[in-house]
């Protein structure tokens, strides 16, 4: 069974699009030393990578080949993994499988009775014939298959794929990890789906909060704009940054004029990524405040715009007009 035709043009539409847009923001985790105790924190999040350094160009180009079928069901692998409320590493985990066993096609053949996208086998109780190849079946059974295996969230990805696949060339899945990052960072909009990115140099957000806030931000992002909306299905500017700092243990004023109030204040050119920049009819009055959004360094805000626009990264400058001279730095 083949993926719509309809559906994997769209996705290639998407796909090419992602793709050929600049790199993608990346966020890390705090690296300073913990004040208390001296501590290096790590970039590297076990809860989506790591992947192997020193090669996204690889995995891009590799990504970039991908056909209409594999793009569909690498779009279908991760929408399957969101509905399901998967962390990333086991879409990247699925990917990786996927196109070690049948380069991501839902094959009618295989070794012996191995069928469909992960080459599944009917006769050692994967399904029915019909099951392994239609690719909801596979890719739900697959991800039920990877949720048994022992603290698989901690294993290299292409080790926690042979967990599942019990291969006889375990290491082979090892060698789709780079590509497997940039998909779930473009198709699955993901920020730095390695966690062992570059990350924003200097510019790191000043706290574990901030840090928090804007995972959360980031992965609303499509979610659509309703003013007064607090979410979990939409969010206004001010309801995003309300639960973006609420999952961090924050709690913010509902709306921007009294979050203008609710932090340390710095100059608005000195923001870190996390600290809230507003705009107002007059800049130089709080009062009249109307937008609030969130710095994530590099030029880059997350916000929730207006009616029509869905939540999205943008580029920003600290020259636009309506900005306030002044950022918040929630918590502080």
């Amino acid at each position: 069974m083949k993926i719509a035709i309809l559906v994997a043009v769209l996705v290639a539409a998407v796909f090419a699009t992602v793709l050929t847009a600049s790199t993608v923001t990346k966020v890390v985790v705090d690296q300073q030393e913990a004040a208390a105790g001296g501590i290096l924190n790590t970039s590297c999040d076990a809860a989506i990578g790591p992947t192997q350094p020193g090669q996204p160009e690889t995995g891009a180009g590799q990504a970039q080949d991908l056909d209409n079928e594999q793009r569909g069901i690498v779009s279908l692998i991760i929408s399957i993994g969101k509905q399901r409320s998967l962390a990333p590493r086991a879409w990247q985990v699925a990917i990786q499988a996927g196109m070690t066993e049948s380069h991501l096609h839902n094959l009618s053949y295989g070794d012996r009775d191995s069928l469909g996208i992960f080459q599944m086998r009917p006769s050692m109780n994967w399904g029915s014939v019909a099951q392994v190849t239609d690719p909801n079946y596979a890719i739900n059974k697959f991800y039920d298959v990877l949720l048994a295996v022992p603290d698989w969230q901690n294993e290299r990805p292409g080790e926690a794929a042979q967990a599942v696949e019990r291969s006889g060339f375990p290491d082979r899945y090892h060698q789709w990890e780079a590509m497997a990052s940039v998909l779930i960072e473009n198709l699955g909009q993901v920020v730095d789906a390695s966690g062992c990115g570059q990350g924003l140099g200097a510019a790191l957000p000043p706290s574990q909060a901030a840090a928090q806030a804007i995972k959360f931000a980031l992965g609303e992002q499509g979610k659509p704009y309703v003013w007064g909306a607090t979410g979990p299905d939409s969010y206004d500017c001010s309801g995003l940054m309300l639960r973006a700092y609420e999952s961090a243990g924050v709690i913010l004023p509902r709306v921007s004029q009294d979050q203008y109030k609710a932090g340390a204040m710095l100059p608005v050119r000195e923001a870190q990524p996390g600290d809230l920049i507003f705009l107002a009819t007059d800049p130089a009055d709080p009062s009249t405040i109307h937008h609030v959004a969130m710095y994530l360094g590099d030029g880059k805000i997350v916000e929730a715009q207006q009616t029509g626009v869905p939540v999205h990264v943008r580029p920003f400058s600290f020259d636009e007009a309506e900005v306030v001279p002044q950022a918040v730095r929630p918590g502080v």
